[in-house]
Parts: structure tokens; sequence; C-alpha cells
């Protein structure tokens, strides 16, 4: 199914081209109708709330709608876990199904809202997703929002992504936004004031490959800027990155906004102009279409000072209505005679249920798991999240008719036959429950469950009023970013007083980032990252615990054993971060995750020539020698073994998911793109600079921390160019 799935891609993508070639038709379309407008309607296109210009038969257009994970902020829709726990997946198919779904419950919401006269925010047809910043430090708070810390696997997911929103039809079926272009990860407190200096090296080599991608293979239709400055010029008004790069390198002819008021920030917060007037000058010189915020209210006065010409406001309406045009907004398409009816169905969830079981990732056990029900009585459910459903939703999130929580899944799972014991265990970060109360006041029930329980699910971690954007969060103090790796105190002394009872006890961690595990690793049995998991998560945590199917997700962020050798957070070198810089041991590696079978991968080796110009083909060797169906992801590292200029470890450069029965042989080819033998010169620019390669091939990276974990080494295949 996978390869027909592959095959079927490949058509699509020569439709896809060949829709392309309907945006001439678009742009000569925009270009009449704005032709027909006074000088004060086009200044009133480039907002993000657009207005109306009734006399011409436009109506009004509100392009801010979020979907990093179903359709999101506009009541009812399919809700699939946060990004971070889609990524976990390596499932680039899943991905596509995911983008589709969304355009389609979008599509469908659209419909049903514009006929009833409702165009407001939340409810357009561009959906500012997908966040493709690499998730390069761990206390960054919208990391969860992101594909993770590698440039490669951002990429391929990024793609794959945008390909599902946008479609393969005649018209677009949503539009896709990437977003934050480009150098952008935190620090939340300092974003809009802050200048994230970074080498032209590192730029290219990490920060710059997700958005290059979605450009350039996926036809993304909008670009968003991010808060920040990147070496000294504000990123929504940057000419190297958005005139330089994306229009003149990567050939970009979409339209490109600003994030939420972050032209507002060049004077108040930035200071590199004056007042409002420059601001938007600025940035409408360089290429930024419409203004999330208001600034753009100050155009028409930009213009009588001669900051910009008509002309230039021009451009920039025509940009945005020739997606318009794309979307099939004023011609019609076939698009809108989705019904309704196909917003959270069953067909859908049952698509998020199953990434939801593809993400968790299983970092212990110690053979308890899967559980065995014929020899429990009673199960302990501890733990502040074990109820929560806040903690299944992540941020930027639509709203579910049902949610499922762990304790409900498992509830749902044992039925009669096992008892459930229920102790909420402590609140998330306060140090009581009940105000009244002594503290901790929930700490001795929770002891007690566990007495008199076989084995406890403890289930602890975070939620978006902990981590996440600046101004969303509950924790003002660190502005949704994390101080440190560790859980709230009142969580870590939970797990020590349950751990202590001495039965087996299984943590299930509910959170969008790497946190301190190191406790939990030594003392407790089990250890589950199942994520932000989507609204019927728990159902999903249940079928791993119980082993109604086998866990497959893999890491895709690196888990330090502490902040010692990181960076400063502020500090945007990739020195000793990311599996392919760092030095230090990790807790949990990238690309890490158990399954309960044993999938190895026996053997690999490359087909064909190989030479400076082509892709390397390998073909790979897989078995299952374990006793339960599972899903593997086979992974394939490079390393360049002669290059100055190659990044110190080795880099992911393709991935596969398997499905493999017990005892089950197969053989799959895979393709490692000519690009991962590049390297980057700290001009910025790629090239091959070795004649001596080796491929790593396995079910992890080929590290010791993995091989200690895993027991399995991957194969090497030594690459030289003819």
């Amino acid at each position: 199914m996978k390869e027909k799935n592959r095959e079927n891609r490949e058509g699509r993508k020569v439709n896809m081209r060949n829709y392309r070639k309907e945006r001439a038709q678009a742009r000569e379309k925009a270009k009449k109708l704005v032709a027909e407008m006074t000088l004060m309607e086009k200044a009133a296109q480039l907002k993000y709330d657009a207005a109306p210009v009734k006399r011409l038969g436009v109506p009004a257009y509100n392009y801010w709608n979020e979907a990093l994970h179903g359709v999101a902020r506009a009541g009812t829709a399919t809700m699939f876990p946060q990004a971070i726990g889609m990524a976990a997946a390596f499932d680039e198919d899943i991905m596509e199904k995911v983008g589709d779904i969304i355009a389609t419950e979008g599509r469908a919401k659209y419909n049903a809202y514009s006929g009833h006269g409702d165009r407001d925010i939340y409810k357009g047809l561009t959906f500012w997703s997908p966040n493709v910043n690499i998730f390069r430090d761990p206390r960054w708070g919208r990391g969860h929002e992101t594909y993770g810390e590698d440039p490669y696997l951002t990429s391929r997911l990024g793609v794959r992504f945008v390909e599902g929103v946008q479609g393969e039809g005649p018209v677009m079926k949503a539009a896709a936004c990437a977003k934050h272009y480009a150098v952008h990860s935190g620090p939340e407190a300092l974003r809009h004031e802050f200048d994230a200096r970074v080498s032209r090296k590192e730029m290219w080599e990490t920060y710059l490959p997700a958005f290059e991608a979605l450009v350039k293979e996926a036809d993304v239709e909008s670009v968003m800027g991010a808060y920040n400055r990147t070496n000294g010029e504000p990123c929504c008004g940057h000419k190297y990155l958005m005139e330089e790069i994306l229009r003149g390198k990567w050939g970009f002819d979409g339209h490109f906004t600003s994030d939420c008021w972050a032209i507002r920030d060049f004077h108040e917060n930035h200071q590199i102009t004056k007042n409002a007037r420059e601001s938007a000058a600025l940035a409408l010189k360089c290429g930024c279409d419409v203004n999330c915020g208001n600034t753009y209210l100050h155009l028409l006065a930009a213009v009588e000072e001669g900051l910009i010409t008509e002309e230039d406001i021009t451009v920039a309406a025509e940009r945005l209505l020739t997606t318009r045009f794309l979307l099939g907004l004023f011609d019609g398409s076939e698009y809108d005679e989705i019904p309704y009816e196909v917003v959270e169905c069953k067909e859908h969830t049952d698509v998020a249920l199953d990434l939801a079981r593809e993400g968790c990732v299983l970092l212990k056990n110690d053979g308890i798991l899967p559980l065995d029900r014929s020899n429990i009585r009673t199960i302990g459910v501890i733990g502040p999240n074990a109820n929560s459903r806040s903690a299944l939703i992540g941020n930027y999130h639509g709203t579910s008719s049902r949610y499922i929580t762990v304790l409900e899944g498992i509830q749902d799972e044992v039925l009669d036959e096992v008892r459930v014991l229920y102790s909420e265990g402590c609140a998330l970060e306060k140090d009581r429950v009940e105000s009244l109360a002594w503290r901790q006041d929930r700490i001795a029930e929770a002891v007690v469950t566990a007495e008199h329980s076989d084995v406890v699910i403890l289930c602890v971690g975070l939620d978006e009023t902990l981590e996440g954007e600046e101004g969303d969060t509950g924790n003002s103090d660190a502005s949704g970013d994390k101080k440190d790796l560790h859980l709230p105190k009142v969580q870590e002394e939970l797990i020590e007083k349950v751990a202590a009872v001495g039965k087996p006890t299984i943590v299930v961690l509910l959170a969008g980032s790497a946190v301190d595990l190191n406790y939990a690793n030594e003392h407790c049995s089990g250890i589950l990252m199942a994520w932000y998991p989507g609204a019927r998560g728990g159902r999903a945590v249940a079928d791993i615990l119980f082993g109604n199917v086998s866990p497959s997700g893999k890491l895709p962020v690196t888990f330090y054993k502490d902040l010692d050798d990181l960076p400063e957070f502020a500090d945007y070198s990739m020195k000793n971060r990311t599996y392919r810089y760092m030095r230090q041991e990790p807790l949990y590696p990238f690309g890490y995750g158990l399954c309960y079978g044993d999938v190895q991968v026996t053997d690999a080796e490359t087909v064909g020539e190989i030479t400076e110009g082509s892709d390397i083909r390998i073909r790979v060797y897989a078995e299952n020698r374990g006793t339960v169906d599972t899903d593997e992801v086979i992974q394939v590292y490079i390393k360049d073994l002669e290059s100055e200029l190659a990044v110190p470890n080795y880099s992911l450069c393709g991935f596969r998911r398997l499905s493999l029965r017990a005892g089950e042989k197969q053989t799959v080819e895979m393709t490692v793109q000519n690009q991962a033998m590049c390297v980057v010169d700290e001009d910025g620019e790629r090239r091959i600079d070795s004649k001596r390669f080796r491929l790593y091939v396995g079910t992890s990276q080929p590290d010791g921390r993995s091989l200690a974990l895993t027991g399995k080494k991957p194969v090497e295949i030594p690459v030289n160019l003819a």
C-alpha cells in the first residue's frame, strides 16, 4: 500500500506542476480586478481583515486562519496530535492525509459559514501552517508547534503537509503558509526586540532548508515572516531573506504575510524606523503583502510622504487577489460542494487516532509492557494529566465533540475486568489542588492509590498554559518558554513518592518538548512519551499500554540529560545543539524509540553507480525477529568523511515507515538525495567537498547511547564517488 501511495504521489506531483500554470491566468484576473480599484480600496486589501469592495463584487476576506494540527479556533474540527507528536511518527504519507483532511474540513466550514455571511477571523482558506522553524533549544515554548530539531525531517514532513493542504486539482483546495521565516525559535520574552545573530553557514545548514523545500518542492502559497531581527534586519522587512533569497534564488511567487503586529515592532521595539509610516513602507518595499496588525493603515500617508508609490501597493494587492483566484473564491470550484457533514467525521477521526498511536514513543520498558490484564486486578491511574483535556490538545487547537483522556482510555479498555483507581496526585504546577488545604494535598491519596494497585500509570507533564507562545500562556514569568528541563516541582515530588511505593510504575508523559526524565529512567518500569496526542489521545495511549498496537514512534528531538553543555538560549549558533552537533551523551537520542517487536536491518547496499551529480539509491533488508506485529522506522544517516565543512556528527538523509508481521522479512529501496552529500561553506554556498562518505542504515541513529538502549547497531555502507 505504501508503495502504491508513492506511485500515486508522483502522478499528483505532475498534476500540481500543471496546476501551477494556472497562476499566470489567476494573476491576470487579479491584475484586471485590482486595476478597477481606487488607491484606498487597494490599500484596504493589504490588511489581514481585507475590506470588501462591494461595487466590484469583492467580499470581505480574513487571511488569518490556523491549522497546525486541525482547523483551529473556529469551532468543531478533527483534532490531530500537536505537530511535534505528528513528527514523531516519521510518516510522510499520513502527513499528506492530515493536510488534505484539514483542507477538506476548512472548505466545509468556509462553505457553511460564508453562506451565512460569516467571514470572520479563523474562517478563511489561508491557513498559517505549518511551522517549520527548527526546535534548536528544548527551552523554547513554541517548539511543540514544529516538526523537531532536524532540517531534513522537517522538510519532508512539511512538504507533504503542504501538498495535502493545497491539493492536486485545477483549483487550490486551501492555501498553506511556511512560518516563521526564517531564523526564529525563542526566547519568547525577547521576540519583539531580539536580533538572532547567525552565520551564513549555519543559516543555510540549519535554518533555511525547510523553507527552501516548501517553496521549491511544494509551491507553498504563502510565507510568514518572524517577529525578530536576523543579523540586524527585521524578518518582515529583510532584503536578504525576502528579496534576494525568497523571491530571487527560490523564485517564490506567492504572497508574504507579517506575523501579527510584527511590523509595529520595527519602530516600537527594534527601533530601525522612526514611525509607523516608515515601518509600513519598509515592509511593503521588501515584499510583505499582507499585514497581520494595523500598521498598514498608514500606507496612504506613506504614499503622500513619498516613502512608497501606488504601484508598490498595487503589486501587493495583485499577489493577494491572485491567491483568492487560485482558491476559486470568485469563479467557484468543485470544493464548493463539500458538505458540512465531513467535519470531524469518523474517517477523519480514525486518521487522527492512527497518527496518535504512531507518534507515541516508548522510551523505557523493563518488560512490564504491554500490560497483561489477566495478571492485574487493580490499576492505579495517577497524575495531573491523567484526566486532563488540556493535556491532549497543545496550542492552536480547535474544539472536539469528544475527548478521551488517558484515564478514560484505560477505563474504556478494561471495562469491568479490572478495577481502576484514580488520583489527581497534585496540581499541574501549583503546590495544592484545594486553595485552603495543606501543601501537596493530593500526595497521600496518590500513595494510597499506588499501595492498593498492582500497577501504576503515572500521567505527568505540561500543557499549553506552561509551554507555548508569549502572551498565551500562564507562566508569565517565562513568557511561554521553559526555564529549565524540570517538570514542575510538585510533579517531580509526586513521581518520587509514587515510585517509592515499589509497585511497577509506568510514566506517561504528555508534553510538547524534552523534559528531565533522569529520575523516572532510573526508578520507573516504563516511560511512554505521548506528546499532546489529540482529542482522542487517551484511546491511543491505552492501545499501546495494553498491546493492541505496538509503539513505533521515534524522537524528533533530543532528550538532554541536563542543560550544562548547551549554549545560552539566545545564542543561535548550533555548536553542541541537536544530535548533529552535540558532544555530550543524551538521555534519549533523536530517532530513538522502542517497539514490542524486534525489527533488525540485516543488510543494506547501494544500487548502481554514484557520482557527484546523482542521488544514492540503496536497498535495505529488514526482518521482524520478534513475536509481535509492529511498525518500525528505517532511518538512514550520512557522514562526510573528508570535508572540514561537514557537520561534526552525521545527518538524517532518509527514513521509511514499515509494517512487519512477526517473522516477516521485507526488502525496500530508498533514495538519498544528492544534496545530502553537500556541505555548506562560510558564505552559505552548498557544494560537494568530499569523495568519501558513510551511510548508516538502521532503526536509530548510529550513536553509542542508541546502541546501549536498543542493542542494535546500524548497518554501515561506504560510499565512494566515482
